[in-house]
């Protein structure tokens, strides 16, 4: 009888154990699922970036091929999608063909204030990347000689930005002008051939039409020069916020390369854009790669350049700017990188 006693219990405890094994492999099953355990579970299975010829970071990234080395344990696949101008970058980041582009920093907020639906994450440089361009033997010698003439420029852009900033300091608008809507590359054979006065030059096009073509700078003004963005889709952002903060760990260490490789980052410049050395070097010597955290410097230029959108109808009426620039800027997302790459 007292060996049947303590069986009983030791039975009963047996069969509950067994019937409850089910329900609880299921709730394990679930756990496991729903709760990543390192770094593969959050990257996603593709990661859709940009490359430009303005962004000598991303070159050198694609070039050496940093990503793809970054993400090779999560098995996430890199694509590289190549931005010929802001105008594309914003198109693309708003269709969702990537997830993290390139794009000057008054053109972000242009995207943004149109439903862009983006954070800039990054500052890439503080170019001198634009200026208005005339050929060698323009009689152009001023703005003001610029009325009625036909300007190339591609839209949606910082030099078509930086074009009605500077046609408004001599009190001209767009309307006083032929605005040539060509992507930068196209703008810079216009002015070559004589098809239109003066062009919205973007770099490396810029330079290369200075040291291949004779051309000059009619007009500079490093302060209409808007930053280097680098941009990521909000939802990518609230999804996967770590992979965000990897590929800024790249771009970190790409930056920091290019200052302790000058020439080797000139020779990727030239190689991937096609175009000379002497370019590339020109090119880079415009660019100030020494604040790559986005914050209060960015946002109050943005807030000087903004009211050209409003007065050149870029942007609904009453959109308040000041509040679009706010959103756009996220001061927070790169500090991890930042902090890891000062440690190292």
């Amino acid at each position: 009888m007292q060996n049947q006693s303590t069986k009983t219990p030791l039975r009963r405890h047996i069969g509950q154990s067994l019937r409850a094994w089910p329900k609880l492999a299921a709730l394990w099953l679930l756990a496991a699922v729903a709760a990543p355990t390192g770094a593969a579970a959050a990257a996603p299975a593709e990661l859709k970036i940009d490359y430009a010829y303005y962004s000598p970071e991303s070159l050198v990234i694609k070039r050496n091929g940093w990503l793809e080395q970054e993400f090779a344990p999560d098995h996430t696949q890199v694509r590289w999608v190549l931005s010929l101008g802001s105008n594309r970058a914003l198109e693309y980041l708003n269709s969702g063909a990537i997830d993290i582009g390139s794009t000057a920093g008054l053109a972000a907020v242009l995207g943004k204030a149109n439903g862009n639906p983006i954070k800039t994450v990054y500052i890439f440089s503080r170019p001198e990347w634009t200026a208005l361009v005339v050929r060698k033997d323009s009689p152009l010698k001023s703005l003001a000689d610029l009325k009625g003439k036909k300007i190339a420029a591609t839209k949606g852009t910082d030099p078509y930005l930086f074009t009605l900033r500077a046609l408004h300091t001599v009190g001209l608008t767009k309307d006083d002008v032929e605005i040539v809507n060509l992507q930068h590359p196209d703008g810079r054979t216009a002015l070559v051939n004589g098809q239109v006065d003066a062009w919205a030059g973007l770099d490396p096009h810029m330079a290369a039409a200075e040291v291949d073509n004779g051309a000059r700078l009619l007009y500079r003004n490093v302060n209409f020069n808007t930053w280097g963005f680098l941009n990521v889709r909000d939802a990518f952002l609230k999804q996967y916020p770590d992979t965000v903060t990897r590929v800024l760990k790249v771009y970190e260490h790409a930056r920091e390369w290019i200052g302790a490789h000058p020439e080797e980052a000139a020779q990727i410049v030239s190689e991937d854009s096609k175009v000379s050395l002497a370019v590339a070097r020109l090119q880079l010597s415009r660019n100030d790669f020494s604040h790559p955290r986005p914050g209060a410097e960015q946002i109050k230029a943005l807030e000087a350049a903004a009211p050209i959108l409003v007065q050149e109808q870029l942007v609904k009426p009453g959109t308040d700017l000041n509040q679009v620039i706010e959103s756009l800027i996220d001061a927070q997302a790169s500090q991890p990188a930042l902090a890891s790459a000062q440690r190292q």
